[in-house]
């Protein structure tokens, strides 16, 4: 059985209005998303656990994702709590399971989101309209 739906814990909207599009073209037809901005890493990470407790009730063919940048971060202790906060809400982080039976993805963005926009200065544009 493949995946039917996608959650992705995000930091801010700029990484919501990447994401849809990319999201819409990529994910097969029959895989539903929904993104969940947060009003930066801060809270983010705040009410990690507890929203991952929130998702207990996911059918088996349902994934999270959750995409953080790293900014001044180290990248494996910022690794290390994304993980940590999936172990104490009860699920498993694909790292962490090593097989089939995973449940949250934890990524990190190495470079900023906005790095990669300027590569299309379009994108940036539409989302954020008052850029100009």
């Amino acid at each position: 059985m493949g995946t039917s739906h996608i959650e992705f814990l995000v930091e801010e909207r700029s990484m919501e209005a990447f994401l849809t599009p990319l999201l819409r073209r990529c994910l097969p037809g029959d895989c539903t998303f929904r993104i969940h901005e947060h009003q930066g890493k801060p809270a983010l990470l705040r009410k990690l656990k507890n929203r991952l407790r929130g998702y207990a009730w996911l059918p088996s063919d349902h994934r999270i994702v959750v995409i953080v940048d790293m900014d001044q971060d180290q990248c494996d202790q910022l690794k290390s709590q994304l993980e940590q906060a999936c172990s104490d809400a009860g699920l498993h982080s694909k790292q962490a399971a090593g097989g089939p039976q995973w449940q949250v993805v934890t990524r990190i963005a190495i470079e900023e989101l906005e790095a990669w926009y300027f590569g299309d200065w379009q994108a940036v544009c539409r989302a954020f309209p008052k850029v100009s």
